[in-house]
């Protein structure tokens, strides 16, 4: 059972920019308590954390993406977004959005995000 879906990524050329949405579909607790984060795995690498918002909606962002992601939630619509501009080869990765509330937390199955010409 998928408790939280991505969609929204695919190839794109460096430079260009796309749009990730993480939806609720079944997560054991109100979205609009969930702290809401973006993580990416490139192949060989760790998982590492790109940007965050909590319920109250503060953010943080990872050093290496700052400036060019940002990261939204619509609690109405139960999904979040990373808004990522300015792309390059080195943000090539699989996207996964997390959902946290205590001690329960969420993944999504990722989304491919491919930057090359």
């Amino acid at each position: 059972q998928v408790q939280l879906a991505e969609s929204g990524g695919g190839l794109v050329q460096p430079g260009g920019s796309l749009r990730l949405s993480c939806s609720d579909s079944g997560m054991s607790f109100s979205f609009s308590m969930a702290n809401m984060e973006w993580h990416r795995q490139a192949p060989g690498k760790l998982r590492e954390l790109v940007a965050g918002i909590s319920r109250e909606g503060s953010t943080k962002y990872a050093d290496s993406v700052k400036g060019r992601f940002t990261i939204s939630r619509d609690n109405t619509k139960r999904t979040a977004y990373l808004q990522m501009n300015t792309l390059t080869p080195e943000d090539t990765a699989v996207y996964f959005c997390n959902a946290g509330f205590q001690l329960a937390s969420y993944w999504g199955q990722g989304t491919q995000v491919t930057v090359s010409s």
